[in-house]
């Protein structure tokens, strides 16, 4: 053999048959290159993948993109439903909870007995006009966590004074003066005395003691 053929098959590279382990690493070498790293399917293909696999296993069977139509209706309806609640659903049920605690032009969530220590508490410092607002409401507040009757966003002091002298008659007297001292000291800004405040406060303590006539003609708001 000549030098020449010698030097020529020096130059031919021998394959390399790797073993297991070896063939394992080459690949993984390969793969982490940016080419491959690029080509690599992202978290959201593999979510809208799985999306649309869904979507495909919820139609009917047959050829043709009309077996997409059911699916596509459904979603419509679905999405519409969701967007109807979001937009008028949930201001109807704010205002909802708006008109349970309205009270006489204002929007007031504390119970009875919270109004009642509010309106010791005014008493306690002198502030007659605000004990007897106090006090006023928690009458109100009162009857109607018994669901003896309701206050709506429209009632006045006088109405519920009405309706709550039907069920309690022998107290008719008693809640009309009442609503006319909430009405001077609430709207005409008229000073309210302790003497007020005290014939409130014994109406309440009435009202709480006694069982109404009925409660059939007051059920339903104001």
């Amino acid at each position: 053999m000549t030098a020449a053929w010698v030097l020529l098959l020096g130059a031919v590279e021998v394959p390399v048959d790797p073993d297991a382990p070896d063939a394992r690493s080459w690949l993984r070498e390969e793969l982490a290159k940016a080419p491959y790293a690029a080509a690599r399917p992202t978290w959201f293909d593999r979510a809208s993948q799985a999306f649309l696999d869904w979507l495909q296993s919820l139609t009917l069977p047959g050829d043709g993109g009309a077996n997409w139509l059911p699916v596509l209706a459904t979603l419509v309806v679905v999405a519409a439903l969701l967007a109807s609640w979001l937009v008028f659903g949930a201001p109807r049920l704010a205002r909802r909870r708006r008109a349970g605690s309205a009270l006489f032009g204002a929007v007031d969530q504390r119970s009875s007995a919270e109004m009642r220590t509010a309106a010791s508490h005014a008493a306690s410092t002198g502030q007659w006009s605000l004990a007897c607002e106090e006090i006023f409401r928690a009458v109100a507040r009162g009857l109607a966590e018994r669901t003896i009757l309701t206050v709506s966003p429209g009632t006045t002091a006088h109405d519920f004074a009405a309706r709550a002298g039907l069920a309690f008659p022998q107290a008719g007297t008693a809640l009309s003066k009442a609503a006319d001292t909430f009405d001077r000291v609430r709207y005409l800004e008229r000073a309210g005395t302790e003497a007020e405040y005290r014939a409130l406060a014994a109406l309440d303590a009435e009202l709480r003691a006694d069982a109404p006539v009925t409660l059939a003609p007051l059920a339903g708001t104001l």
